[in-house]
């Protein structure tokens, strides 16, 4: 369905949740137990969740005792090899609470660009979502090469809304909105809406505010960009924020789909 505000996101029948490393760990790993609880309620309400989530090797660092993300492809490897089994734990004991079971699903790009692999990735996504399993994707760290790897799960989230027809795309992250500057900046200011014509060019941007993610404003405009050109609606707010911007108030940065009202 078009969605045409956000009192509609209560209405659509399927939705991509992406969330950041920095917002789901270390000293903010509390938001994790939040954001199931969002989640739950989608899913309760009889609408599919998919939930895109970061964060592997974020997880795998205090384990293996890096303090910083490392720069070099094989640690990365590494630590989301470590991280990823633990990060899925969190989330199934987290979904315990709500009786709710969640699949594993991982990714690179190159699944997403030959037509087989994403037939199948679509084909194994919607069959968990018919099983009442909630799909937890990341992308797969481990295997994927440094010339395919999406580089942040921003873009991961808009491909598989993309491919899962989804109606609605929420990006969760350390900020509430859009900014047309850094926030942190003096006289930085929100940007609610966005149509699918504007220009943000004006719009100076700043990169990841943790020493754990990769993304930030740009990844999550190019995001929205190829959301929202293939008719899926997407949200930016943050982690705070998640259950109120599943259950359809006003928060964050709304920004139309093409061909939408």
């Amino acid at each position: 369905m078009k969605l045409s505000d956000h009192r509609d996101i209560p209405k659509a029948k399927r939705i991509v949740v992406k969330v950041g490393s920095s917002s789901i760990t270390g000293e903010n790993e509390k938001n994790l137990d939040l954001l199931v609880a969002a989640i739950s309620k989608v899913k309760n309400n009889n609408q599919d969740v998919i939930l895109v989530t970061s964060g592997a090797i974020a997880t795998g660092m205090p384990l293996l005792d890096f303090t910083s993300k490392p720069t070099d492809l094989a640690t990365s490897q590494a630590l989301a090899s470590v991280g990823q089994s633990r990060l899925m734990l969190r989330y199934q004991n987290s979904f315990d609470r709500f009786n709710a079971l969640v699949g594993q699903v991982l990714l690179t790009a190159g699944d997403l660009e030959q037509e087989e692999t994403s037939t199948n990735a679509k084909e194994a996504i919607n069959r968990l979502l018919e099983l009442g399993v909630i799909p937890v994707v990341n992308e797969n760290d481990t295997v994927a090469t440094q010339e395919i790897r999406f580089g942040d799960n921003d873009r991961l989230a808009a491909l598989v809304a993309v491919l899962l027809e989804a109606d609605a795309l929420v990006l969760l992250s350390d900020v509430d909105a859009l900014y047309d500057r850094p926030p942190t900046e003096d006289g930085a200011q929100k940007i609610e809406w966005v149509e699918p014509e504007d220009d943000l060019s004006s719009i100076k941007i700043g990169g990841s505010g943790s020493n754990v993610g990769t993304g930030g404003a740009e990844t999550k405009l190019g995001a929205a960009r190829v959301a929202t050109e293939s008719g899926v609606t997407v949200l930016l707010t943050s982690i705070g924020n998640c259950d109120r911007v599943l259950q359809g108030e006003r928060v964050g940065t709304w920004f139309r789909a093409k061909g939408s009202n």
